[in-house]
């Protein structure tokens, strides 16, 4: 299930909450959304869902212009909005009959139980929604989303608000829903990006600013500034460090320890024949990997 954006805007008075947004994402692709609050992320998945109109530009899902009106183009997509909007009172049960008997799907006992085991729900099938946990909740609005089998998988913000356990076990489920699926999602959180993502957009102010995989993003910070951690056994002068070339900043964190921020190049070798040369034991040495989120902040600027 292939979706291609073709330079979609949508306009609120003289407001562009989204500006010229294009990209292509492949059959079985995880494409993970980030952006600030305001960058258009909700938007746009509301718009490739359908549930909007862009004011200029199309969306393409599997060679299919995305239209509103048209049934049989939301039947490939499950959408699980950010508020998960869900009927309290009813059963986890009652409401995913529910949704399959809108999606007229055959064999709605059947398929219920197999939503079930695949969101981990059999043990909550008993509690109406309302007594879920919000772990629980985020599971319901995925079952709904998945009930009817789609190719195309939104998700926005699935994982906001849970506690660090309730998170792994999402990242997990939407991993393996991907394997069979195209999946978007967006979210704030780094590490959910490198853990789930095949691939990651970034909006800023309704543009794109990057579009790579989580590796390749670490990697196009604009300075593309390196840091190396140095710590010695005993306290050490800062001046030191004035005969090796390349060193752009040094940071004191310790009496012993030092971070070194250079411009190019490895520093490791030039601080270890420095420690053997004034003879000074090193207890640390190691280069800082790019972070995710220094590089979403700077591209962000």
């Amino acid at each position: 299930m292939s979706v291609i954006v073709e330079e979609v805007s949508k306009t609120y008075g003289s407001q562009f909450a989204l500006d010229k947004v294009s990209f292509t994402v492949d059959s079985g692709t995880v494409l993970g959304i980030l952006g600030p609050n305001g960058a258009g992320k909700s938007t746009l998945l509301k718009i490739i869902a359908g549930y909007l109109r862009p004011s200029s530009g199309l969306v393409k899902i599997n060679g299919i212009i995305a239209d509103p009106e048209q049934l049989s183009f939301k039947r490939m997509i499950g959408y699980l909005p950010e508020n998960n909007p869900l009927y309290t009172d009813l059963y986890v049960r009652e409401y995913l009959r529910l949704v399959a008997g809108l999606y007229k799907i055959p064999n709605r006992n059947k398929r219920m139980d197999e939503i079930i085991e695949m969101t981990g729900l059999g043990s909550e099938i008993h509690k109406k929604i309302g007594a879920l946990s919000k772990g629980y909740r985020q599971r319901v609005g995925l079952a709904q989303a998945l009930v009817h089998d789609p190719s195309l998988l939104i998700l926005d913000e699935p994982t906001s608000g849970l506690d660090p356990a309730q998170l792994i076990e999402i990242r997990q489920l939407i991993r393996n829903i991907s394997t069979n699926k195209t999946v978007l999602f967006s979210t704030h959180i780094m590490q959910e990006v490198e853990a789930v993502c095949d691939r990651v957009l970034i909006l800023n102010q309704g543009k794109v600013v990057a579009l790579e995989t989580p590796d390749k993003i670490k990697k196009l910070s604009v300075q593309q500034i390196r840091k190396v951690t140095v710590e010695f056994s005993e306290p050490v002068p800062e001046m030191i460090f004035e005969t090796i070339s390349g060193i752009l900043k040094i940071e004191q964190i310790a009496a012993n320890k030092y971070i070194v921020y250079g411009s190019t190049g490895d520093l490791r070798p030039e601080l270890f024949r420095l420690a053997v040369k004034k003879k000074y034991t090193l207890l640390t040495l190691y280069e800082q990997e790019s972070s995710m989120e220094n590089s979403f902040l700077e591209l962000i600027k």
